[in-house]
Formats: C-alpha cells, structure tokens, sequence
C-alpha cells in the first residue's frame, strides 16, 4: 500500500510538491492556513497567487483543518515558510505523531535563536522523530510543469533516504540522499542571501563579470560557515550547494533575487516586501547569518554588506565599493 501525504503549506512549493506526488499515484491532502484561501483552492483549483496556470488535481483533498490531514497521512511534507514555522509545528504537539514521517522542504535560518529547520521540528516535537530534508535547485514552476530537475534527500538514516527517495522520484525529478543534513540545509538557506546580492547588481545595471564573482565568492562564505558548523565541505559543491546557488541567482522566478534587484533599482524594503505575495526567506535569513558569523568569528563579506543594506539602508553602492576595496588577499 502506498502512503498517504499530508503536504503542511499551500504556497507554490508545497502545491507543486502536491502535484508531483498526485501525479505519481499516492493519495495527497494539502492543507493551507487561511480557510478563506482554501475555499478558493477548493472552488477555481488552481494557486493563483503562489503557482499561476497549474491546474490542482482533483484528487487532491484541500482543507484548512491540521488534525484532518494528520490524523491519516503516513508521510508529512512541511513547506511552511522559516519564520511561521515554530508555531505551525507547535500545533502538531499534542498529536500522535510516533509513526509519521517528517519531510522538511523549508529553507532558512531561525531568528533569532539561529536553528535549521530540522532543528527546529526536532526541538518542537522531540528528537525522537524520523525527519528528512528536501532540498536542492527545486523552482516550483519548472517541476510543476514536468521540467528535469534535480534534488536531495538528506538524513542521518540510509534506510530513509532510500525509502523517500523512491516516493518522490520520477524520470522528471531525480533524486540524490546525502546523510550531511547541516550541509544540505545550510546550503539551501544561505544561498538566499547571495541571491538577493546578485539581484543587486542586477539593479545596479552590472554585468555578468559582476554576478561571476558574487556567485563564486558568495559560495566561498556558505562553505566556510558550513564547515565550522559541521557540515562537509564537498556537499556545497553539490546540488544543494552550488546547483541551488545557481538556480537562485540566475533564475526569473527567484523571490530572493527579484529582492535584491528592486533594492538596486532604489526601492524601499518595506514597499517590495507590500507588493510581494510569497516570502522572500533570504531577507530573514541575512540577519541570521550575519548574527552567526559574528558568533562563529566566520568571515562573511558579502553576507554583510546585503544586511548592511537591508537592515541598515546602506547605499548599495557604497556597499559595493566596500567589498571591492577591502585588504588584499589570496583566493581561497
């Protein structure tokens, strides 16, 4: 028998993942926070706000009560977005969980007590928990359209890995294991912030030259923070390393890079953040990673300049010169 999937989110990733998981025969329900938004769901079935055009399947069952989708479901998907996370999880507490599956598909960094999301489901709800992350360069949009696409499947359990690995794979989305769950989720976190930097110059009007170097050296700080926190150094040359670092920076659908190239371009964060409907997770997370290399006495140059920016409206070109004109040094 195959298990039944309780996807906690309707945003684009978790209606994508709803999709892909319907269209591979298991028995789906997707539950969203705002009943109001789940009788729309329910009433056009499509996500106009987080996932335009995709048409939800009528097999998927939709609804805005936690217990209804928990109480069956074997395997629980959570792509709550980082800072509603805690108290979304916190709802879960006082139900039998002991069996279930937890998949985490969230990526960011806890403010401010500076936990990965795993870490967070893991202090919610116990250590006892059979909890995995899905991660890597996933846009909603492509997957959602069958487009190839690659991802990781990270645990500290090899039997899991495998188990997950079968459930969410098709020819369209192959999937990799991995057991450096810091790596993985770190990875997918930090590469937000480095995203919102290339859309900054992007703003600005620079070139690709520019965007190289962001990318490059913006993948030298998440290695280094990795590193001292754990995490294995080859992992962020890998899909969730410099594959979602790719992604992210690159793509039109990126949140974190349309961000940052609306700060180039001279807007306020408070007007982008009102004109957005999803969330921008890389804006919470500079501040967490900024406050983490100044824990760990990591250095992290362009993570700060972007919360400089963000968090203290430094001009972004002043922040550019900053980083330009630091003490010389060799590549590393």
């Amino acid at each position: 028998m195959k298990p039944k999937i309780a996807i906690l989110g309707d945003g684009g990733w978790g209606t994508t993942l709803a999709i892909h998981l319907d269209r591979k025969g298991y028995s789906v329900s997707l539950w969203g926070a705002f009943p109001d938004y789940v009788a729309y769901l329910n009433k056009k079935r499509v996500n106009t706000k987080f996932l335009s055009g995709i048409k939800i399947p009528k097999g998927i069952f939709i609804t805005s009560d936690l217990e209804e989708v928990i109480t069956p479901a074997e395997i629980l998907v959570v792509a709550i977005p980082s800072q509603f996370l805690r108290k979304t999880i916190g709802l879960l507490k006082n139900m039998d969980l002991s069996e279930k599956i937890i998949v985490s598909v969230t990526k960011g960094i806890e403010n401010p007590t500076f936990l990965r999301m795993s870490e967070v489901i893991h202090q919610v709800l116990g250590h006892n928990r059979h909890v995995a992350v899905l991660s890597g360069p996933t846009i909603a949009q492509e997957v959602a359209h069958g487009i190839p696409t690659t991802a990781v499947i990270a645990s500290h359990d090899d039997n899991l890995n495998s188990y997950l690995q079968d459930i969410f794979m098709t020819e369209r989305l192959r999937i990799y294991t991995n057991n450096d769950v810091i790596g993985v989720e770190l990875g997918g976190s930090l590469k937000n912030i480095i995203a919102i930097s290339c859309g900054i110059s992007d703003g600005l009007g620079f070139g690709t030259n520019a965007k190289a170097a962001i990318l490059t050296r913006g993948l030298v700080e998440i290695t280094r923070l990795g590193i001292t926190l754990g995490a294995r150094k080859e992992t962020f040359s890998g899909l969730t390393g410099l594959g979602d670092l790719a992604t992210t920076c690159i793509s039109n659908y990126s949140r974190n890079r349309f961000v940052g190239e609306q700060i180039g371009k001279g807007k306020s964060m408070k007007e982008i953040i009102s004109h957005m409907q999803m969330v921008a997770e890389g804006v919470a997370t500079t501040k967490a990673a900024y406050g983490l290399s100044k824990k760990c006495k990591v250095e992290m140059p362009i993570t700060r300049e972007v919360y400089n920016v963000i968090y203290k409206n430094k001009d972004p070109l002043q922040a550019v010169k900053d980083l330009m004109t630091r003490a010389k040094k060799k590549e590393e």
